[in-house]
């Protein structure tokens, strides 16, 4: 399904009208960063108590995946962004969708529900996908700015997201990646909360990276120096790159070393040369690239978006290999970074307990999905009951395992 397609949803009196559009440039970008942006978390709160705007619901980086072709029909992500409007056809909510034809780019694992469904005679494809695609990082999937009813029209998205999938026959809707109120509402619609777990760094005021490992035990802080000491050996050095330093060329570097560790870590990249040319364009002041340079030449690089309080880190790439260089340029330069620009968090992308011994603490991950079919709906909660145990219990434990000394560290 695509193009405009229109559903009428009524809540305490109120009408709303939910279009569905193929492309998120159907939307102006004001009218659309409007709603992205600060989101307030109930009526009586006020905007200046709202969350963070997100860079990956911005709809300069959703146009830049939609320009350059990394998403559409042809890579099994056709966009379908439902848009909420009040009588006067004025867009009041939004929420980025994509009807998807496999389980790729997603960082939430449903495969093993489509095989089974599969086997047992369903069919799981297409399913809706609310989510930014090939970006594991929680931001606002229920974009509704911060005027008064914000919940109201967090429920009339939820609503409409239902009705879209009963109306085409999709077998399911994932919301993934999710901030509290957008889960809260979800799972009050019933949708079966999943949780799983990365690994952040939270950035405690610290004046410089040293204060940081002053933190740490006494072992931690020598591994971690000697760590950082051996990855810029062989003349090695880290520079920092944003806006009207992010050149053309800067980005063919890159995109050089996205390819050779993309093609070898899992087969085909998702992300093109002209997405990272666009996102210059139109996000050079949210990007950072982190890129190592040895006798004149860009030998690896990490890419970074930056929210209001967040260094997001994204991808990374190498054409040489060096010792510890990857946890360099990825982890600690992001923290060096964070710690400069007086940032609080740095989320450092989907798994790797790796990251615990670099100053990232586990933290929890949400996603909801509403499910049609109500055998494969019974199975899936069941499944995800013992899933989210394990998710916390795995927590627990690795909390109890952080570098920190005893009372400085803490997972939030």
């Amino acid at each position: 399904m695509s193009g405009t397609a229109k559903t009428t949803s009524e809540d305490r009196e109120r009408t709303f009208v939910v279009r569905v559009v193929d492309s998120v440039t159907s939307i102006d970008q004001s009218t659309w960063d409007e709603l992205a942006g600060a989101q307030a978390a109930s009526d009586d709160e006020t905007a200046a108590a709202a969350a963070a705007p997100n860079p990956f619901v911005s709809h300069a980086f959703l146009s830049a995946l939609e320009d350059s072709g990394c998403v559409g029909e042809r890579a099994g992500w056709l966009p379908q962004h439902l848009i909420l409007e009040d009588g006067s056809g004025r867009a009041i909510a939004a929420a980025p969708a994509y009807l998807k034809s496999h389980s790729q780019g997603e960082y939430v694992f449903d495969q093993g529900w489509a095989d089974a469904f599969q086997r047992a005679g369903g069919r799981y494809y297409p399913k809706l996908q609310m989510a930014v695609p090939f970006t594991p990082a929680s931001g606002p999937r229920l974009l509704v700015g911060h005027a008064p009813g914000a919940d109201i029209r967090r429920q009339a998205l939820a609503e409409s997201a239902k009705t879209y999938a009963e109306r085409t026959g999709v077998s399911s809707v994932h919301a993934t990646f999710l901030i509290d109120r957008d889960l809260s509402v979800l799972e009050g619609s019933g949708w079966l909360h999943r949780t799983d777990q990365q690994f952040h760094f939270h950035n405690r005021g610290y004046d410089n990276y040293e204060a940081f490992l002053d933190t740490l035990a006494s072992r931690k802080r020598k591994t971690l120096r000697r760590e950082r000491r051996e990855a810029l050996e062989n003349d090695i050095e880290i520079v920092w790159l944003t806006g009207s330093d992010l050149t053309e060329a800067a980005w063919d570097a890159f995109f050089a070393f996205y390819m050779d560790t993309g093609s070898r870590k899992w087969g085909r990249p998702y992300l093109n040369r002209r997405f990272f040319s666009l996102v210059g364009e139109r996000m050079a002041g949210q990007t950072l690239l982190v890129m190592a340079r040895r006798n004149g030449r860009y030998i690896a690089g990490a890419l970074n978006f930056i929210g209001a309080d967040t260094v997001f880190g994204r991808n990374w790439g190498c054409i040489e290999d060096h010792p510890f260089l990857h946890f360099e340029v990825c982890y600690h330069q992001a923290i060096d970074y964070a710690i400069a620009h007086k940032l609080a968090v740095v989320e450092a992308g989907a798994q790797g307990q790796h990251k615990l011994a670099r100053g990232y603490e586990p933290v929890t991950t949400h996603s909801a999905h509403w499910i049609g079919h109500p055998g494969l709906r019974r199975a899936v909660e069941d499944y995800l009951d013992s899933e989210r145990e394990e998710v916390a219990r795995v927590s627990e434990v690795l909390s109890e395992h952080t570098p920190y000394k005893k009372g400085d560290g803490g997972a939030s």
